[in-house]
């Protein structure tokens, strides 16, 4: 253990971690994967100062901070009863690239009963690049009953055949995560400086974007949302309008290296069950925008996008997220949706900002 972790990890203990985790009421999780609102019954999770999203990231965090020397007990945990408990140590284990423990996360994939935990752990599968799991893996994606489930694994299959492991990067987002930074984004108040790397290698910094032109930053789900490649086309579809009006854009995905460039089809093309055409052909090559990393959600709490908020096809994410800045850098508009598909549209969004009405509600939020 470095002493970095040492200094990060005093005090904490895996036990620790996962009993904030299992004593936490979190919002159920349907058959198919997604949240639901406990109080509505709904896709979703209204309230706005929910704090899943707190609960699971600071867990994640402080499994990551307690490094490699606790891998094992984080691996001992993946029997844990709380589906939780195991969802968060299988996420800290990929993210430490822990080798060690292939062979507890690969008895996950054949044997939890939970498509949340067999998810996670085939991602972390991915993110450590086990070679030994290729056929397990390649099992899971021709046989799982869950086609979230069937959807990682065949990432999961093209990153460890690529040497695609998870960046270095990552962990030390992960790591650095100050919860004192956590949802310091008002309207009305210039927003937080940040600079993040997009899918090719460059840096964006929100500061050179501040000065003539609006800024819209829009944060996304994952590669699987459909809503999210509908949010795509309209922006190349608007380019010109968006370009007469002086906005920028930036869209923003809260994954690492790997998954960001899956969104924007630099890697494989997935066997989506939403799609009636190659979205690669269609747009891949017409995104003009940067597409950020936001590793760790780091950037989205400032922002108060909630990272981990809840889960959609076996998968916690991010809430979606529409934040509008004046040329001059203040927040002028902070839309926070309520379930996946409740955000304004790009058109909408032009809308808003010519007409200076910053007002918005989906028809169907919760």
């Amino acid at each position: 253990m470095t002493d970095t972790e040492a200094t990060f990890s005093d005090g904490l203990s895996v036990e620790a971690v996962l009993d904030r985790v299992r004593t936490h009421e979190f919002h159920p999780v349907d058959e198919t994967s997604f949240t639901i609102d406990r109080t509505l019954g709904e896709h979703g999770i209204a309230d706005l100062d929910d704090d899943d999203w707190r609960v699971r990231l600071l867990a994640v965090r402080d499994l990551v901070r307690l490094g490699d020397a606790k891998t094992s007990k984080i691996a001992g945990a993946l029997e844990d009863d709380d589906v939780q408990a195991r969802y968060v140590c299988a996420t800290a284990l990929g993210i430490l690239r822990a080798q060690s423990e292939v062979e507890s996360l690969d008895r996950v994939v054949r044997e939890d009963p939970d498509p949340l935990a067999r998810s996670q752990a085939i991602v972390a599968l991915g993110q450590i690049g086990a070679t030994q799991s290729l056929d397990l893996l390649r099992d899971r994606h021709a046989n799982d009953d869950s086609k979230d489930v069937r959807h990682q694994a065949e990432l999961s299959i093209d990153r460890i055949e690529k040497g695609a492991v998870a960046e270095p990067e990552l962990e030390a987002a992960y790591r650095n995560l100050d919860e004192d930074t956590f949802e310091q984004l008002a309207v009305g108040e210039a927003a937080p400086s940040f600079v993040l790397p997009d899918t090719d290698g460059r840096t964006w910094d929100l500061e050179d974007s501040v000065g003539d032109e609006w800024t819209v930053l829009i944060w996304v789900f994952a590669d699987w949302c459909p809503v999210c490649h509908r949010e795509f086309d309209e922006l190349i579809e608007l380019r010109e309008e968006l370009h007469a009006a002086d906005i920028n854009v930036a869209t923003i995905e809260c994954h690492g290296g790997y998954r960001g460039r899956v969104m924007v089809g630099h890697e494989l093309e997935p066997e989506y069950w939403f799609a009636e055409e190659s979205f690669i052909e269609s747009y891949a090559e017409r995104i003009w925008w940067p597409h950020l990393l936001d590793r760790a959600g780091a950037v989205g709490a400032t922002y108060g996008v909630d990272p981990m908020a809840y889960a959609v096809h076996a998968e916690y994410i991010n809430r979606p997220a529409t934040i509008i800045l004046d040329p001059t850098g203040t927040v002028r508009f902070a839309y926070y949706g309520t379930f996946w598909g409740d955000r304004p549209s790009i058109e909408e969004t032009v809308e808003i900002i010519q007409s200076e009405q910053f007002e918005f509600e989906h028809p169907e939020r919760r």
